[in-house]
C-alpha cells in the first residue's frame, strides 16, 4: 500500500511537470502543421521537425522525473527512513545492522535496485515485490537485499 501512495505522490509530480512540456511541445510545433502553400494547399511539415522537439522534451522530462525520483525516494529515505507512502502504512526503512544508521549509499542503492533496475528489466519489479513471500527470517525484497536494509513497522 505504501508503494501506491509513493507512486500517486510521483505521478502527480509527474503530471505537473509533463502537462507543461507538452503545451510547450504543442507551441512549438504546431505552427508548422497550419502552414499553407501559396496555392492553399498545406506544407507538409518535415518528420525532424516534429520528432526532435518531441525527443529533446520527452528526454528532458526523463531526466527531471528521474532527479526527483532520486530526491523523493533517496533523501526521503536518509532523513527519517520513510516516504509519504511509509508514513501513512506506519512502516520505516532500517538497516539490517542494529547498531548502524541508515546512509544515503544505503538508500541509494535500494532506489537502483527497486525503481531504476525495476523500470528497465522487464518482470524484475514483479521478482522483486513478491521476493518477501518466501524470504525468511526478514522478509525483504530484493532491492532490501542490495541495500542491507529491511522495512519494520513503526511503534505507535
Amino acid at each position: 500500500m505504501a508503494y501506491l501512495i509513493d507512486y500517486a505522490v510521483f505521478a502527480a509530480i509527474a503530471l505537473v511537470l509533463a502537462v507543461p512540456a507538452v503545451v510547450i511541445l504543442f507551441f512549438t510545433v504546431a505552427p508548422d502543421f497550419f502552414e499553407v502553400e501559396p496555392d492553399g494547399t498545406p506544407v507538409e511539415p518535415s518528420f525532424m521537425e516534429f520528432f526532435l522537439p518531441l525527443l529533446l522534451i520527452e528526454a528532458g522530462l526523463a531526466l527531471v522525473l528521474l532527479l526527483v525520483s532520486y530526491v523523493y525516494y533517496v533523501e526521503m529515505l536518509r532523513r527519517d527512513g520513510q516516504t509519504l507512502g511509509k508514513r501513512a502504512m506506519k512502516i520505516k526503512v532500517v538497516p539490517l545492522a542494529p547498531d548502524a544508521s541508515l546512509t544515503r549509499g544505503m538508500a541509494a542503492k535500494r532506489w537502483l535496485a527497486g525503481y531504476v533496475a525495476g523500470s528497465f528489466i522487464p518482470g524484475f519489479i514483479y521478482v522483486d515485490g513478491l521476493w518477501q513471500l518466501w524470504d525468511k527470517p526478514y522478509q525483504q525484497c530484493l532491492h532490501d537485499k542490495f541495500a542491507t536494509t529491511v522495512v519494520v513497522k513503526v511503534p505507535a
